[in-house]
């Protein structure tokens, strides 16, 4: 006797249950985009801040106001585009700061010397690029800690400022079509930043070397058993940072018209930090976006050009700009921390899971 046994058979889902899953997976990888790309949400950031500030005060999109507000963004764009090729490797250069006060100086004891300002600039930039040579062959060969390496350059490189000038202000070297281009003229620092900002994500993105110094800032030893030089990777980068950074020192001294040797390099290129942070790229190293800099940069020329439109406190600025390196650093981890998969009870993978859960239940 053969017992026949029943199979049941679920029914097709509804076809509006076969939408509202639909709707939950787009909902979810739309959300899984956006936090991914924290470039996209520090613009929007940046693009209603500067409504709000528009609003307060018409003063805040005058034409006169945006020349002022371009003086704020471009030197922290150049700088924070050159930090971010040693970030990315999980490194870090102080002595960039310091190299920007240098590079003006240099130009004038050149032109001085019967070199002219052209031939005084072309060599200005070469010794910027050796100091991040030297920088980068203690770090790789001597195995000292870049922030230790660096830190040693700031004093020394302060030192000869100071030394050479005998800290005298003095006026940068020539005049005419050739300071207008370097940074005399209104706009031109900021077109050399927007400039520079293209080239950089062009090399980040679509170059061999742009991709070897993910590679070696994501993992060092798989790096070097792939084949990819680490050593000289890490070198090129310093000597980029060191280029960069003569650069707008050279620009900031025509625009501004005079040489201070006290100047504060220190704090610009903590300003260029925080502006590659917090457009995206990782302080650990293995990630680094030149837009995301640049934009992080415009936030901030924002931040304090508003805050001195609408007569808020110089102090304040400092604060936020703590809480927005903060806010950064940690929407960074989660952020990795989605992409790898890892930690569940992470804030961006509960916003993409609350995501889900919406659409399903709408």
């Amino acid at each position: 006797m053969v017992v026949s046994e029943s199979t049941h058979v679920a029914p097709p889902p509804a076809p509006e249950a076969k939408e509202a899953r639909a709707t939950a997976v787009k909902r979810r990888l739309w959300l899984r985009r956006l936090l991914q790309g924290q470039e996209l949400v520090i613009a929007v950031i940046g693009v209603a801040l500067a409504i709000f500030f528009s609003i307060y005060s018409s003063a805040f999109s005058s034409q006169s106001n945006v020349a002022t507000l371009s003086t704020y963004v471009a030197p922290i764009m150049i700088f924070g585009i050159a930090e971010v090729f040693v970030l990315t490797l999980g490194e870090i250069d102080l002595s960039v700061g310091e190299v920007y006060v240098l590079s003006p100086f240099l130009v004038v004891y050149l032109h001085d010397a019967g070199l002219g300002v052209l031939g005084g600039i072309v060599i200005s930039l070469v010794a910027c690029a050796a100091i991040g040579l030297i920088n980068g062959l203690i770090t790789v060969l001597l195995n000292v800690p870049s922030f230790i390496t660096t830190l040693g350059t700031v004093f020394a490189l302060q030192g000869i400022v100071l030394l050479s000038s005998n800290g005298i202000q003095i006026n940068p070297a020539g005049s005419g079509t050739i300071a207008k281009i370097l940074g005399g003229s209104t706009y031109s620092p900021i077109i050399w930043a927007l400039a520079i900002a293209v080239v950089g994500h062009i090399v980040f993105r679509r170059t061999t070397f742009g991709l070897h110094v993910t590679a070696v800032g994501g993992n060092q030893t798989a790096s070097g058993e792939a084949g990819v030089r680490v050593g000289a990777v890490k070198i090129w980068c310093f000597v980029l940072c060191s280029l960069l950074g003569g650069l707008i020192g050279i620009l900031d001294g025509y625009r501004i018209g005079s040489l201070n040797p006290g100047t504060d390099g220190l704090t610009m290129m903590f300003y260029g930090v925080a502006a590659a942070v917090i457009g995206g790229t990782a302080l650990t190293g293995g990630r680094g976006t030149m837009i995301g800099a640049g934009i992080g940069a415009i936030v901030l020329g924002v931040l304090e050009d508003g805050f001195n439109i609408i007569g808020i406190n110089a102090f304040a600025y400092q604060l936020v700009l703590g809480l927005a390196i903060l806010g950064a650093m940690i929407l960074n981890i989660q952020l990795e921390r989605t992409r790898s998969g890892r930690g569940s009870g992470s804030l961006a993978r509960l916003i993409t899971r609350l995501g889900g859960r919406r659409a399903t239940s709408s």
